[in-house]
């Protein structure tokens, strides 16, 4: 696939940037990360050569200056709010951050509850940090926070919060997921910071939108596509026109909070050091694009996949409707709509010529393969070997899988899992294919295809099973389905 993206680069330039504002605010600087640090495979779709831990590793290179705090609203917890893409609760994943971080070899200084009022699920949260010898201090509620400014920053509004103690110049605030208080804990810290006479500031790191594409540029709507369920919309920054003549993308949240940040910097530090939202950020990703038409292409896919993916959740549950139809409102913006993806117009026409359940994936060469439904497997695992195969140069007509390593697994379903379909899904026809490496030099080869498939686009005409799905997803192949279900689904899924 073209690499548009130019990952050691966007590396340099962005430590590069970090350090130039650690300087500017004299040695200490508070940096808001947004977005993922780890795993951020959104950046890595709609930016080819975007590696998923870019992020991870550009911090690793500061290192030695940086130290880490966590914040996590005591409400999140008590209210038990998971994190979608992993299916864990925002203590957990905090926990698991510092981990992370920790085998790092990065210093987690502490773990920051945000608005903590005693709720019970926090309380035992805070134990569990003191047992694992994790730090952790408490933030509270302000009252009419954030626009009752004269409480906020005065003794009974910041100053009520426990300071942490922090001593490298850079820290990097991070959170499990939006709305855990990130910019309330780096307020908050700048104000004991300046109490006691130390000059810091605060920046922010957010990847999307990028400031510096035009405001409708594929990439730029690709993270409306992906915020869909926040509501957030990518606008033109009418303080950094104002202020300074140029124009620049940001997202509507931040421009609508912004005079209320900018009046509490400039009651905690005397002055606000930035004119507009988009002078807060250090992000320099636009400056990494190499190739912009690859990055289009590659964003409008993945504004095809975010329709689809709402599209089936929809047919699933029935909700999510608005998002639906504005997903439909953000292709037209990007001039596409759902035929974009070459997968799908195979997918369904495969359907159509055989009567059966369908399947397409574009390999990375652009050749699209195909397979259907079939006596032993089912669509899903029918492409995943006919993918395999075309990676490696294998003969499609020449059979991989031995009946011996296929037969005892469909037994074990129907006949002791009491499954009344027989046929494998992908996760059992790798198992299978891997059986028969064993002994056979061509299933080998076959397997070895795996690591090829990673970042294609495979199309079903038809709602495929969870599992199905989640097999595909973790071989990294990006998955999307036709929002119909097949005739007797209940049964064969």
């Amino acid at each position: 696939m073209r690499t548009g993206f130019d990952n050691e680069k966007y590396i340099s330039l962005q430590t590069a940037r970090i350090k130039e504002r650690i300087a500017q605010f004299g040695g200490k600087l508070y940096l808001e990360f947004g977005g993922k640090l780890f795993d951020d495979y959104h950046a890595s779709r709609v930016l080819p050569g975007f590696e998923p831990d870019t992020k991870f590793r550009m911090l690793s290179a500061l290192a030695n200056d940086m130290e880490i705090l966590i914040a996590v609203s005591a409400e999140d917890i008590e209210r038990g709010k998971v994190r979608g893409d992993l299916g864990i609760t925002y203590d957990e994943e905090a926990l698991r951050l510092a981990d992370i971080f920790r085998s790092k070899g990065l210093l987690v200084r502490s773990v920051v509850l945000t608005r903590y009022a005693s709720q019970p699920a926090a309380d035992v949260f805070r134990r569990r940090l003191r047992e694992l010898g994790v730090p952790c201090c408490l933030h509270y509620p302000i009252d009419g926070y954030p626009h009752n400014i004269d409480l906020i920053v005065s003794e009974n509004g910041y100053g009520k919060n426990e300071f942490v103690k922090t001593e490298r110049p850079l820290v990097v605030v991070t959170a499990p997921g939006p709305g855990s208080g990130k910019l309330a804990t780096c307020l908050s810290q700048l104000y004991h910071e300046n109490r006691h006479g130390v000059a810091a500031g605060y920046a922010k790191f957010e990847t999307f939108p990028i400031w510096n594409l035009p405001l409708n540029h594929p990439v730029n709507i690709a993270y409306e596509a992906a915020t869909v369920d926040l509501d957030d919309s990518n606008i033109i920054d009418p303080f950094h026109l104002e202020a300074h003549g140029q124009t620049t993308v940001n997202y509507n949240r931040d421009v609508a909070a912004f005079p209320v940040l900018k009046a509490m910097m400039e009651r905690i530090m005397g002055e606000s050091p930035y004119q507009s939202p988009t002078d807060m950020g250090v992000n320099m990703a636009g400056m990494a694009i190499i190739d912009d038409e690859a990055c289009c292409q590659a964003a409008k896919m993945e504004i095809v996949r975010r329709y689809f993916q709402a599209a089936e959740q929809f047919k699933r549950t029935g909700m999510g409707k608005e998002q639906v139809d504005r997903l439909l409102n953000l292709m037209k913006k990007a001039g596409i709509n759902e035929d974009f993806s070459p997968a799908r117009s195979a997918a369904l026409l495969k359907e159509e010529t055989t009567g059966l359940p369908a399947g397409a994936m574009m390999l990375s060469d652009g050749t699209i393969v195909t397979g259907k439904t079939s006596t032993r497997l089912g669509a899903a695992s029918s492409l995943l070997m006919n993918a395999l195969k075309a990676a490696t140069g294998v003969d499609m007509e020449l059979e991989v899988i031995t009946d011996e390593a296929i037969e005892p697994i469909q037994r074990l379903k129907t006949k002791s899992l009491g499954s009344r379909n027989p046929r494998l899904h992908p996760d059992e026809t790798l198992i299978a294919l891997s059986i028969s490496s064993a002994t056979s030099e061509l299933a080998a080869k076959v397997l070895g295809g795996l690591k090829m498939l990673r970042g294609c686009d495979a199309f079903f005409s038809v709602i495929v099973s969870a599992r199905d799905e989640e097999t595909y997803r973790r071989l990294g192949i990006n998955i999307c389905c036709e929002p119909k279900y097949e005739k007797g689904w209940h049964i064969r899924n």
